[in-house]
């Protein structure tokens, strides 16, 4: 892995972000380090605070997501994927 480093850069010539971070250190010099991430073998997992999230999981119904949603859509539509008559 390479790395990019820049020695001795005033906080006023980095972009404004950093300078806001960096507030502080007002006209003083930093080192900047760019280098690449090594990829995440494992990604976070979804997570939500939702608390609507999950609530069917445990329906026994809907084990086939695929066959429960064909048969609501049956009375609708027919098999061509035209809607049924009112």
């Amino acid at each position: 892995m390479h790395a990019v480093v820049i020695k001795h850069v005033l906080v006023s010539d980095l972009p404004r972000p950093w300078q806001e971070k960096l507030a502080q250190a007002g006209s003083a010099t930093v080192t900047v380090r760019i280098e690449e991430e090594a990829a995440d073998e494992h990604p976070a997992a979804f997570t939500t605070d939702d608390p609507a999230f999950g609530i069917w999981r445990d329906r026994e119904d809907m084990g086939d997501v695929a066959e429960h949603a064909r048969r609501l859509r049956q009375a609708r539509y027919r098999s061509d994927g035209t809607r049924q008559s009112a």
